[in-house]
């Protein structure tokens, strides 16, 4: 044999059993590479769907704070509504009290009289009573 053989022997002999277990790994590698990458893909489309689902809840919850806007709007107005209500009423009941101060100072007013009446009533009857008394005297005597 000469040289060139047997360098080529000795390659085959040291190399090729090497190379067959380098394209085993190789294979092997392949494979499991391609399960990452169907694996990767199964990930991949989790999370597009995940994705999606978040976008469906952003959008509620944006058409929910779209709807507590328009509530709270509607409350500010019922609340400037109230509130300008409320100043009309009080408005009113200060009117009201008002009268009511004036009545009741009338209504006084109309009590001294009445008083002022009574006791002149009764100085009447006395004097009428006295009058009475003095004709029956002058009469009577």
């Amino acid at each position: 044999m000469d040289i060139k053989e047997a360098v080529i022997s000795a390659i085959k002999e040291l190399i090729v059993p090497e190379l067959d277990e380098m394209k085993k790994d190789i294979n092997e590698i392949k494979a499991r590479l391609e399960l990452t990458n169907k694996r990767l893909d199964d990930m991949n489309a989790h999370l597009v769907d995940q994705s999606r689902r978040i976008d469906e809840t952003n959008k509620r919850i944006d058409d929910t704070n779209k709807r507590i806007d328009e509530t709270n709007n509607r409350i500010d107005a019922v609340h400037t509504d109230l509130i300008k209500r409320i100043d009309d009423t009080n408005k009113r009941i200060d009117d009201i009290n008002k009268t009511i101060n004036q009545l009741v100072f009338q209504v006084g007013k109309i009590g001294q009289e009445m008083e002022r009446i009574k006791r002149e009533e009764k100085v009447t009857a006395d004097i009428l009573e006295r009058l009475g008394r003095l004709e029956r005297r002058v009469i009577g005597d």
